[in-house]
This record gives C-alpha cells, sequence and structure tokens, in this order.
C-alpha cells in the first residue's frame, strides 16, 4: 500500500471525530477575534498529538501556531474558525435561528479549520511512522471575516520561514482556485466638531455628520477617476443621535479593494487626502482608525497543478445520498433571485471543462479542472498575504448546494449537516496528499519556489498595517 494510500485512510478512520469537532465549532459560534472555544479545540488536541503550540501570535489570544518535526522543509496548513454575526440556525431548509440574532457560520468556517486540522495530525502520523524530515504545521487562523487575522500573523512573521503554504474554502464545488483576488484596506475616518442646538444656535455648531458626507461625495468623485477594476465602498457607522443636535462626532468606514496592493495604495493616498478636505470645509478635524489591509492572491501554478492532481485521484469518493440531494434542493428553492446564475457563471468562466450538466446538480460530486485564465475575484481574502510570503495553493470542495449565495442561513444549515461534513473529509485528504507530496517531491517545491521567484522579482513582503495598530 503506498503512502497516500496510507493517508487517505488515516483520514477516513477519523472522519467520526472530526465530523464531530466541525459539529461542536458550529455548534458554538464565535465572531472574529472571539473565537476562544473553536481554538481552544483545535490547539489543544494538536497539543496532545504532539504538536508544539506557540498561542497568542500577532497580538490576537484566538491565534496560534502548532508545530510537529525538525527541519526543512517546512510545510504551513492554514485553519480558520471564525463564524459571522446575525446568522443562527438550524439545520433546516427554513429559516430557524437557534439564537435569534446570534452568530452562525454563514462560511463554514467550522469546516474549514477541522479539514486542516485532519490533514495536519494524519501527515504528522505518517511522518513519524516512516521517519520523513520536515516540519509540518498548523496555523490557527483568527478573525479572517474581518481579515485581521493572517495580517496581523503575517506582520508577526511567522508565516517567514515557510517553504509552502495550502489552505482551502468550503463552496459549492470541487475545484482548485487559480484566481487572484483584490487587495483591500479596512479603515475608519474619525471626524470631530461641535454640538449646539440645531435651530437656536447652528451657527456655533460644527458637524462631524458634513464632515462625513462631504467626504464620501468626494470619494464618489474619485470613482470616475480610478481603475475601473477598483472598488471603494462604505457605511456611515455613526452620524449624531438628534436631529435638533449639530453632531460632534461621525465615523464613516470605507473598503477600497484593487486587484493590485500598489493599487489600493495609490487609491488609498488620494482618499486620505479627500478627507483631510473635507475636515477643511466643515470646519471639523478628524482621524483614521486603520483596520487592516491585505494583499491580492498570488497563485502558484506548480502547486496549482500538484493539488490538482490529488484532486483527481480522489474523484469518486465524494457521493452524496438521495436525502442529501433533496435536502440541497430544498435549501435551493429558497435562495435569492440570480443566486444560481451568479454561481453557474462563476463556473463557466472558472472551470475549463464545464459542461451544463454542472449547472443542473444541486450537490456537484466531480472535480472541475481550473482555467488557466480565469477572472479574478472581487473579494478579498488575507490568504494573499500569506501568498506573499511563500508558494500558496488553495482549493474548494463541495460543502453547500450550487448558488449557495456566501455568508446566508442557508450556509449556515449546510455548513453544520452531512453535506458539510462529507465535503470536509474530501477537502481534509486533498489537503493532507498535497502536503506530503512536498515532503516527498523536492523537485515540485523547488519549482514552486522559482516561479514564486519570477512573479515576486525580488520584491519583499511589507506589511500594509501601519506602525502601532493593533487588531480590532
Amino acid at each position: 500500500m503506498s503512502k497516500y494510500e496510507v493517508l487517505t485512510q488515516k483520514i477516513d478512520r477519523k472522519f467520526n471525530d472530526l465530523s464531530k469537532m466541525a459539529t461542536d465549532i458550529w455548534e458554538h459560534p464565535e465572531i472574529a477575534l472571539e473565537e476562544s472555544f473553536a481554538s481552544d479545540l483545535l490547539a489543544n488536541e494538536l497539543e496532545k498529538a504532539g504538536f508544539k503550540l506557540e498561542r497568542t501570535i500577532g497580538d490576537m489570544p484566538t491565534a496560534f501556531v502548532a508545530s510537529w518535526g525538525e527541519g526543512k522543509p517546512i510545510i504551513g496548513l492554514l485553519g480558520e474558525y471564525d463564524a459571522l454575526p446575525g446568522l443562527s440556525q438550524m439545520v433546516s431548509a427554513t429559516r430557524e435561528p437557534i439564537v435569534k440574532a446570534g452568530p452562525g457560520h454563514g462560511c463554514g468556517h467550522n469546516l474549514f479549520g477541522t479539514a486542516a486540522f485532519g490533514a495536519a495530525i494524519a501527515v504528522k502520523e505518517l511522518m513519524e511512522h516512516e521517519g520523513i524530515q520536515g516540519t509540518i504545521r498548523f496555523y490557527g487562523c483568527p478573525a479572517e471575516e474581518t481579515l485581521v487575522g493572517k495580517t496581523f500573523m503575517a506582520r508577526a512573521g511567522v508565516f517567514d520561514d515557510l517553504d509552502a503554504a495550502i489552505t482551502w474554502h468550503p463552496g459549492s464545488n470541487n475545484m482548485v482556485i487559480n484566481s487572484s483576488s483584490t487587495a483591500m484596506n479596512s479603515f475608519k475616518v474619525n471626524f470631530y466638531g461641535a454640538a449646539s442646538h440645531a435651530a437656536a444656535a447652528p451657527h456655533l455648531g460644527r458637524s462631524a455628520l458634513d464632515g462625513a458626507q462631504l467626504m464620501d461625495i468626494g470619494v464618489n468623485y474619485l470613482r470616475e477617476h480610478v481603475i475601473q477594476e477598483a472598488r471603494m465602498h462604505s457605511v456611515i457607522t455613526s452620524g449624531g443621535q438628534a436631529p435638533n443636535v449639530v453632531p460632534a462626532y461621525a465615523q464613516i468606514w470605507y473598503y477600497v479593494r484593487a486587484p493590485k496592493r500598489h493599487q489600493v495604495d495609490e487609491i488609498y493616498a488620494r482618499v486620505l487626502d479627500i478627507a483631510k478636505g473635507a475636515a477643511l470645509m466643515s470646519s471639523t478635524t478628524y482621524d483614521i482608525d486603520f483596520v487592516t489591509g491585505c494583499y491580492d492572491y498570488l497563485p502558484n501554478k506548480a502547486l496549482t497543478e500538484l493539488m490538482f492532481e490529488h484532486l483527481k485521484g480522489l474523484e469518486g469518493s465524494m457521493s452524496f445520498s438521495e436525502e442529501e440531494n433533496k435536502f440541497a434542493k430544498d435549501l435551493q428553492a429558497t435562495f435569492p433571485q440570480g443566486s444560481l446564475e451568479s454561481d453557474i457563471g462563476w463556473l463557466k468562466a472558472g472551470a475549463k471543462d464545464y459542461n451544463p450538466q454542472d449547472g443542473k446538480t444541486a450537490l456537484n460530486e466531480r472535480v472541475l479542472a481550473h482555467s488557466n485564465n480565469p477572472p479574478g475575484m472581487a473579494g478579498s481574502t488575507e490568504v494573499g498575504d500569506v501568498s506573499h510570503i511563500c508558494p500558496t495553493v488553495q482549493m474548494t470542495s463541495t460543502c453547500w448546494p450550487l448558488g449557495t449565495p456566501a455568508h446566508s442561513w442557508q450556509t449556515v444549515a449546510s455548513s453544520g449537516s452531512s453535506i458539510g461534513m462529507k465535503g470536509m473529509l474530501f477537502a481534509a485528504k486533498a489537503l493532507g496528499l498535497t502536503a506530503l507530496d512536498l515532503f516527498l517531491k523536492p523537485e515540485v517545491l523547488k519549482a514552486a519556489r522559482v516561479e514564486f521567484g519570477k512573479e515576486k522579482q525580488g520584491e519583499p513582503y511589507v506589511t500594509p498595517i501601519p506602525e502601532g495598530v493593533v487588531p480590532h
């Protein structure tokens, strides 16, 4: 029996334990930077298995690194476990919150961290038994939903000595992710004015809300003069408490995105000038609360091809029951109009072997071949930061029905069901096989590093987070 077969059998035998772990995390959803249950569960189990733990990474109590082995190569598996606010939901095809307005795993991170954990444990056991040299690491990454976790971990330098990083994300198909994502800055602009009676003494007041609104008008005019692919979106988080009081404080929160990190930096500088102008026009003052910034994702062809080989080798191991398919179709019946069409459109552009049947199957069991030139993703992920530090590869597996809206109660329902557990098992095997191969095939790792060097052209990773900013 080959080492690869031994590994997949190890993970198969752990399925019940992994499902229990994923369910436990699903039943204890925690939002960004508050994931004490999930973080402790994963970290403690890794420590019991012989991993050396380093906790409270990057000033985040729920971030940790677990390592086993010695020397090179050092292969990292990334795990996430934060939930989203307001998405509490039972495993049901109708909207049934468990806790009214409570959090829920609307991105499937209960599955995410668990699959990476399962892969790390299985690879460690095989390395130990076979005497395979190197170091396997599990990175406990909190706060992905706010793009804080890996960015502050990267700033702390914990990825710097990695030879390669491997990760995944739950989804509605089985595929290597070969698309880039957008770089992004998240920041809040606080305006400070002077309160007064809005009718009796408006001349004595200075409206902080005027500052925020004038800034947003300026940003709207800026849209005409930035690249087409850029995105700027905002919410006013504080704008006053009563119409008859001139607001002394207001806050507007922005995301600025663009395909490349340097483009975000350039647009961000112009947005800061607009803030300055808005403060002058409204006779207010302002300051910047920088939340986080991340890089675009840099795919690595050598690792992508390696992971795809293992996905194809696993094809046929995922099988959904009649009951699971019915649940998936019942969920699909609740989707917003256009959701399914949007997912199918992405598949048509991102998979080079898409066929019409893929768009008609609620739960896709087959492995799709990634396009060599897929469209970029409009969203952002701090996996991008890791990908600018070392060669990185990521995949997705079927954990939800086709067309499932991201960050929805339907995602929560499917992520807590047997559908999600089967997708998690498939991902654990693919992650583990890819990691094992990087220990056994140094030529692939070398090719990945050479490609990475050509892409980076000697440009070092520099954190986009200003000095003094702490996770929040």
